[in-house]
């Protein structure tokens, strides 16, 4: 089971940002971390946590090569306005909010945040 996943940043002020915006267009409350603190941290439904920071061996954070992160949305609004506050806040689009073919037409949405990390967000996305 998933209890946390975490992302590197080489700005934590704009991840920050990024996170607010797009975890709140999915119902996530904004980072509860202090602005000094050297990570933002997001509780998100069902128990994991989502981190973001530096990376701990001092080297510069990249993204990964194929990797994805994608969140659940609770409807196909939820997808739209998570794109929108991405788009505002640093990041860039990977897809449109559409229905997907190789999701078998779940409604969905992909970005990538201000240092590369990719992440999708779908609405009735059925994994089984």
């Amino acid at each position: 089971m998933l209890k946390s996943l975490r992302f590197g940043t080489n700005d934590v002020a704009k991840s920050r940002a990024f996170y607010d915006a797009t975890f709140g267009a999915l119902g996530v409350a904004p980072s509860a971390t202090p602005a000094d603190y050297p990570l933002i941290m997001y509780n998100l439904p069902g128990g994991a946590r989502f981190l973001c920071g530096p990376a701990r061996d001092g080297q510069p954070a990249t993204h990964a090569n194929g990797g994805t992160v994608v969140l659940e949305a609770p409807d196909e609004q939820s997808v739209r306005n998570w794109h929108a506050a991405g788009l505002a806040n640093g990041g860039t689009t990977e897809g449109d909010p559409e229905p997907k073919p190789q999701a078998r037409g779940a409604f969905g949405a992909y970005l990538r945040d201000p240092d590369g990390n990719k992440l999708g967000a779908y609405f009735g996305l059925n994994m089984g």
